[in-house]
């Protein structure tokens, strides 16, 4: 049988750094007021003209660069993104011609948050058929394009940046299991209200912005992160304390610790990024990833469990032997 595994890991974060005290200056908000509620400190923002191809073009040479591959060997690239470069080609073709890649397919997937969950299962699947061998798995976005930044109930909680995996053929299992879920009923609680087709371009005064119920998002991003853990655990008859690292969306430091609590899993065994990058949607658990694989925390053979939750709502989950 044919598996996949994880062979490269690479991410990227703008230059421009923008604290909580440099939105205290225009803001009615606190330093102390976005910890506490948060655990943000500062968060990273694209320069101008800088978009989503261009830093999963980073964070993707990194994961190729890690994987000692040819970049011709890649032959399927799925990125996740809800800030795409252009409507259409999609930032997959974007990136497929900068990395000088012909004739295998690359698509875009919008999950929101969940997103690169979602393109891990495809690529997966797709890989254990028979229909890619090297797959460049990307989550990259530019969040901080359609934050309000004088709505100080999103703006302190989004960042930019991108993740990339290099997913490649093996005889020993890497991804064990993959399982996503969406429920459309919850759509108005977690949206950017306008789109292509409802008015886009018609819209001034802050319309196409993220909108977020807080604390309803909040009730369900902590149950839907805990049931989809104990899911994917149980469906794999493996019990939470052989989980070497948990790998969560990175979206509020509260939403992950009560998510960890319900699993009794210990602080110590969650990689935390959330601090010092904010929640950069879909880029956010390759980033963690990478940040974890290149200082030492997470090696070879360890077992890791990743878990998201998005606007939709989006949910889903990812067992990983490393």
């Amino acid at each position: 049988m044919v598996y996949s595994r994880i062979t490269g890991t690479g991410s990227y974060l703008p230059a421009r750094v923008v604290t909580n005290k440099d939105l205290e200056k225009t803001l009615d908000t606190t330093d102390a007021w976005i910890r506490e509620r948060t655990g943000i400190k500062r968060r990273h923002i694209a320069a101008e003209g800088e978009t989503s191809a261009d830093m999963g073009l980073c964070a993707a040479r990194k994961a190729i660069e890690m994987a000692d591959i040819d970049v011709a060997e890649i032959d399927l690239i799925v990125v996740a993104t809800s800030t795409p470069d252009k409507v259409f080609p999609s930032t997959a073709c974007i990136m497929q011609r900068q990395l000088g890649i012909h004739g295998s397919p690359a698509f875009d997937i919008q999950a929101a948050c969940s997103g690169f969950i979602y393109v891990l299962d495809i690529a997966n699947r797709l890989i254990q058929t028979g229909g890619a061998k090297t797959a460049l798995v990307v989550g990259s976005e530019t969040m901080s394009r359609i934050v309000n930044w004088q709505d100080r109930g999103t703006a302190v909680l989004f960042g930019d940046g991108a993740g990339a995996v290099i997913l490649q053929a093996c005889e020993e299992p890497g991804i064990l299991s993959t399982h996503i879920h969406s429920d459309g009923q919850y759509e108005n609680l977690l949206e950017v209200p306008q789109g292509i087709s409802s008015g886009f371009d018609t819209v001034r005064d802050g319309g196409a912005y993220i909108r977020m119920n807080g604390n309803a998002v909040f009730r369900k991003a902590v149950a839907m992160l805990g049931s989809a853990a104990k899911e994917i655990l149980s469906k794999n008859g493996i019990d939470k304390s052989e989980v070497d690292w948990m790998v969560p969306h990175q979206a509020n430091l509260r939403i992950i610790t009560a998510a960890a609590k319900k699993l009794d899993l210990p602080m110590e065994r969650v990689v935390v990024t959330v601090d010092e990058q904010a929640n950069t949607s879909s880029a956010s658990i390759p980033l963690a990833l990478d940040t974890a694989v290149r200082d030492g925390r997470i090696m070879s053979g360890h077992l890791l469990l990743f878990g998201a939750f998005g606007a939709g709502f989006t949910w889903g989950s990812a067992l990983v032997r490393y």
